[in-house]
């Protein structure tokens, strides 16, 4: 069947197909499940395991056993991921991850949060997320580029078993699904302590499910292709900034995986805010400055493009792999997130009575 789609509409159309139904996916289990990193960093810079750290524990958990799980059972080869065998960076990875969580506590949210919030009607949400999509490509392609690859170039690791995080540990794809299992439960059994709806548990399964299912739709379509196919998930930041540049400087748009993620994570974003009854015109105000929002935009679209990924390209289709700089990035976009947060509340603080 794939092959059939392939030979009547196209690589590219197919990835773009594959890509919008992630998307949906992604979309609808996102905006129900209230998924969101800097939410779940704030738990736990305030010492509170509470809901919001459940859920991301269940999105990531969930994730990493999809994908581990397939490998094991041998219908998923990541190898040729640009996350394993090309270079990469350990400096881009800290210092990228650690401007990314301040952007995202500055923000309000990731890159991913952005996009399905904007889908629900937060006009704040959209304006940051244009900002940070434009400071990313400049990031990629325009001024800001040689400070990228200046700041890239100071700790590079080469690609194949020094990127492998599981190779360095020398654990087995089995034993990292095992693991992702236990943390799974971890994370449920802490969701239903903090009486979270059983709805919003399920659907950040979904959160992890569609990282698994970006894996295998775009490994599926280059084992099918006669042409070279760059395996990838669900990531924002790159996608984003090829839409928009698609759509601003050419006529017409190149299909891929990315080109389909991006709206489709908008549609099914928006979609289940209308039926839920949640979707409702959001704009600045006295207790949302613009300008904190544009600083966590300029921050997170320099970082992400310098961590190699946003909170979701990095931290969950990278961690789900484990290459060795995502898990660094990831971690240094919770110390960062965390950092930030608690250097926030500090004026807050001194101002209370007593």
């Amino acid at each position: 069947m794939l092959e059939t789609l392939i030979d009547t509409y196209g690589d590219g159309a197919v990835l773009a197909m594959a890509g919008a139904l992630v998307g949906v996916i992604f979309g609808v289990a996102a905006q129900h499940s209230r998924f969101c990193l800097r939410a779940a960093t704030i738990e736990v810079a305030e010492r509170h395991l509470g809901p919001r750290l459940s859920i991301w524990l269940i999105a990531f958990s969930a994730g990493v056993l999809s994908v581990q799980g397939a490998i094991a059972i041998g219908v998923l080869d990541v190898s040729q991921s640009r996350q394993l065998a090309a270079t990469g960076s350990m400096s881009g990875a800290v210092i990228g991850g650690l401007m990314f969580g301040a952007g995202m506590i500055l923000a309000r949210g990731c890159a991913s949060r952005l996009l399905v919030l904007s889908a629900t009607g937060n006009l704040r949400a959209l304006i940051t997320g244009l900002v940070l999509t434009i400071v990313a490509q400049s990031a990629l392609r325009g001024v800001l580029s040689p400070a990228r690859e200046g700041l890239a170039q100071l700790w590079t690791v080469p690609g194949g078993e020094a990127r492998d995080l599981l190779a360095h540990l020398g654990l087995t794809h089995a034993t990292a699904a095992t693991l992702a299992a236990l943390a799974l439960m971890a994370g449920v059994m802490l969701a239903l302590m903090r009486h979270v709806r059983v709805s919003h548990v399920l659907a950040g399964m979904g959160v992890g499910l569609a990282i698994g299912l970006g894996w295998l739709a775009t490994y599926a379509v280059s084992q099918t292709s006669f042409e070279v196919i760059a395996i990838s998930s669900v990531t924002f930041t790159g996608p984003s900034t090829d839409t928009l540049m698609g759509l601003v400087n050419s006529t017409s748009l190149p299909l891929g995986f990315g080109v389909g993620l991006v709206p489709g994570v908008f549609v099914g974003a928006a979609s289940m805010a209308l039926v839920t009854r949640e979707w409702k015109i959001e704009r600045f105000g006295p207790d949302t400055p613009m300008e904190r929002y544009l600083l966590g935009a300029v921050l997170m679209g320099f970082g992400s493009m310098l961590a190699g990924g946003c909170a979701v390209g990095a931290g969950m289709s990278g961690g789900a792999i484990f290459a060795l700089t995502a898990w660094i990035a990831v971690t240094a976009m919770w110390l960062g997130a965390m950092a930030t947060h608690l250097l926030m509340l500090r004026p807050t603080r001194r101002a209370a009575p007593g």
